[in-house]
This record gives C-alpha cells, structure tokens and sequence, in this order.
C-alpha cells in the first residue's frame, strides 16, 4: 500500500522521498523518480508532508517517535495512512501537536490497485484547515478522499463500521458456500442468484440504518421484515447446518442476539429492534511515503 501511495504522488508530479525497513521496496521506486532516504531522520527531514503507512500505530510510534525524528518534525504535516483505533488515532494526534506538527489520521477504504484512481476512497479526520490546505496531494492519492471531521479519531471509527459489513457479508458468503456445497449446488448457480438477491439485501441494509437511526423499532406500515419471520428463517439455517454437520460457531452468535431480543419481548418487532442489543455483550511540495515493509 505505501508503494501505490508513492507511485501516486509520483505519477502526479511530486518530488516524493521513500523510506522502507526493506530496501529493495523503496529502490524499486526509484525508477519511477523516487528519492530513497537512508534514514528517517533524512525522510523526515526532506518533506513538508509526511505519509506513513506501516503495520500498525505501534511500528510507527517506534519509526517516528525518536529524538533524531522529534526534532524534525516541527511545522511539518503529518499523514498517518497506518490501520490503527479511534483511540490510538487520538493519542498519536497529541503527540505529534506536542512536538509542533499537525496531524491527520486516514482509513484507506480500497485496495492498493484503486490508489491513485479515481475509485480510490480515503477517509481523512482531524484539523480542517490542514486537509484543505493540501487538496491538490489528496486528490493525487485518489478521487474519493473526503474529510469525515475533525475528531482524528472518527476514519479510523468509520473504517472499523465499514469493515464490520464488509466482514459480515464474507461470513454470510462462506455460509452460503458451505451449504450450497453440502447440498451439492453449483457454484455458478449461487453466483447467479445472489446477483437477482443483492438488491433486496441491500435495501435491507439502508433500511436498518435508517430506522435505527430514527428510533423506529417498533413494526409499523413501512416495516420491511419483522423478527419473527426472520427469527423462524433462521432455523432452518441452523437445522441445514446441523444436518450438514456445517460449523455454527458464527450463527450460535447471531442466534444468542435473535434470543435476547425475543426474550426482552421484541419478536413481533421490527428487525431494526436487534441494534438495541449490540451495545453490550452477553448481556509541488515535498511528500514522502514511507512503505509498508
């Protein structure tokens, strides 16, 4: 990922600088004009902006929090691209307003082939006024990076959101996969028909935001499903998956939600009524990217 975030800016016309544990990575950017820092102290040093995109907050906290980096940092604007909480995101943004540098935090919301494209999403928090100081560089990085606030916290809390759908749907498809296996169903054929289904899906989904949104968890005229009608779907699931001798570590899990709400008097409501059971559980400048090693 830090590679196509340097490729990017390259392609764009900024003089970037390059660093990376493993050489060989940040070399192979040479060829595209990339300077390859020795250090980073020298990396830190050459930029007005700096990019990081490594493990974790934890391998940039040991990269950038050095007293030969500390000192160069002052009055430079840090990118921090690097997966990491809300609550890190917030800690490393004191940090860095300690040592004199502005700071935002970002989500990469696409894979490193969407870098640069205008497909490319990245969700930007933290100080306003840096991110609308630089709009030429972020839209270099792609045609979908928007600031979602000023709390450094929020694209790290919104990529953490986003994540939990995109998980629950590839669970979803390999329980599907499962039983369509079991019950020897073609591959193709689930492909097929998951197309003429996605819609419904997917109206469901905005459904349920909404009305969460709103309160409304009560069945009324616009409901679009109930618990109930879910909740007894939903054991045919597991009889299949039982019969089939299919894993239900997963949908024990769904089921313990199904049976807390049912339990609190919910079954006849609307399924938005479930969110209330997720709560608790049981219960050209310079610009340098520093690549991924």
């Amino acid at each position: 990922m830090g590679s196509a975030l340097a490729r990017a800016l390259l392609q764009s016309g900024y003089q970037t600088t390059v660093w990376n544990r493993t050489k060989p990575k940040a070399e192979a950017l040479a060829a595209l004009g990339a300077t390859v820092a020795a250090s980073i102290p020298e990396v830190v040093s050459a930029a007005e902006i700096i990019i990081v995109c490594v493990t974790d907050y934890e391998a940039a906290a040991a990269l950038l929090r050095d007293d030969a980096v500390a000192s160069a940092l002052r009055g430079k604007l840090i990118v921090q691209l690097t997966s990491g909480t809300p609550g890190g995101a917030r800690e490393a943004h004191n940090w860095f307003a300690g040592h004199g540098a502005s700071y935002l935090d970002g989500a990469m919301m696409a894979t490193p082939d969407f870098i640069g494209t205008e497909a490319g999403t990245i969700l930007i928090s933290g100080p306003r006024p840096s991110f609308d100081a630089n709009p030429d560089m972020f839209r270099a990085l792609g045609g979908n990076v928007q600031h979602v606030g000023d709390d450094p916290g929020r694209a790290n809390a919104l990529d953490s959101a986003l994540l939990a759908l995109m998980w629950g749907a590839l669970f979803g498809t390999l329980h599907a996969i499962a039983v369509s296996q079991a019950e020897e169903i073609d591959l193709s054929e689930l492909a097929r028909q998951w197309t003429a289904t996605a819609p419904v899906v997917d109206g469901l989904v905005a459904d349920l935001i909404k009305r969460t949104k709103a309160g409304r968890f009560a069945s009324d005229d616009e409901t679009l499903s109930s618990i109930s009608p879910h909740y007894s779907a939903f054991q045919h699931l597991l009889e299949v998956m039982d019969a089939r001798a299919i894993d239900r570590s997963v949908v024990d899990a769904y089921d313990a939600m199904f049976q807390r709400a049912i339990a609190a008097g919910h079954l006849q409501d609307d399924f938005a009524a479930l969110s209330q059971f997720m709560g608790k559980s049981g219960g050209t400048q310079n610009v340098v990217a520093a690549a991924h090693r």
